[in-house]
């Protein structure tokens, strides 16, 4: 198994993407410490799934934007587990509204939960991975970080400045042994995307027009590239960012939104 006797920390891991590469981590022989910000239920669930493969599990509530509370979670952690190997940084929101008017409380929460949260939790698990030689971190950024998205300012800002992050942890904590990479998402079929859809924020159809490959990801495809940065298998690759979108971000011909278009217009 890829992750035999390590112990894993996965923020916002009690459902969707997060809960996803618990389980994946779980199968591959990781014992789990899970985060959650939503209802207990969802992450005695997730725990409930992970013993159930024969694997530790933990859960660990804490408000990853608050340096107490994740100082106290990677303690605990690290008190009950042993070490943590791996830390999967996903605790996040989405939330869209034009800029001119976005509302200060939004975007302080914003970065507060997807930026200072990812720094606050690599902070603390990256001190017990210097002690302990090594260590690995993933992040989960957004295709939204890599070019202009209309109404995601906050979200958006947030998501760049995990990759710059990202980049700075690689090159300063490779000396201490430790791999630190992110994910790029694009559109993943989860309860929020589902939500958004449902509200009329899009179509999932529409979204599809601009997938070369012409379908949505699963949370089991980000897990898998997770699983894959997390093990052996990457073993000599950090501070990179790997784009997980259907070839959306990489797609710059524009035929099928012509078409669209002519079709509005008639």
């Amino acid at each position: 198994m890829k992750l035999d006797g390590k112990v894993a920390l996965i923020t916002g891991s009690g459902r969707g993407i997060g809960k996803a590469i618990a389980v994946a981590f779980a199968r591959e022989g990781a014992d789990i410490v899970i985060n959650n910000t939503a209802t207990p239920t969802d992450a005695s669930a997730t725990a409930g799934e992970i013993t159930r493969l024969g694997r530790r599990a933990m859960v660990a509530p804490a408000d990853v934007s608050s340096k107490i509370e994740v100082e106290k979670m990677v303690a605990a952690a690290v008190k009950e587990m042993g070490r943590i190997d791996i830390l999967v940084n996903n605790a996040g929101f989405t939330i869209t509204g034009p800029s001119a008017t976005l509302d200060e409380g939004i975007w302080r929460k914003s970065l507060d939960v997807m930026l200072t949260g990812t720094f606050f939790c690599s902070q603390a698990a990256g001190r017990e991975m210097i002690k302990q030689k090594g260590g690995c971190i993933v992040n989960i950024s957004s295709a939204a970080a890599l070019g202009g998205m209309p109404e995601r300012a906050a979200y958006a800002a947030a998501k760049a400045g995990v990759l710059s992050l990202t980049r700075v942890l690689g090159a300063e904590w490779a000396v201490h042994n430790i791999r630190v990479n992110a994910i790029c998402p694009g559109y993943i079929k989860t309860d929020i995307v589902a939500s958004m859809v449902a509200r009329g924020v899009f179509q999932e159809a529409d979204l599809r027009h601009f997938i070369p490959m012409d379908k949505l990801g699963t949370p089991q495809d980000v897990a898998n590239l997770a699983l894959f940065l997390a093990s052996d298998d990457a073993g000599y690759i950090t501070g990179q960012v790997l784009v997980l979108d259907g070839g959306w971000t990489n797609y710059i011909y524009m035929e099928k939104w012509l078409e669209k278009a002519r079709e509005k217009t008639g």
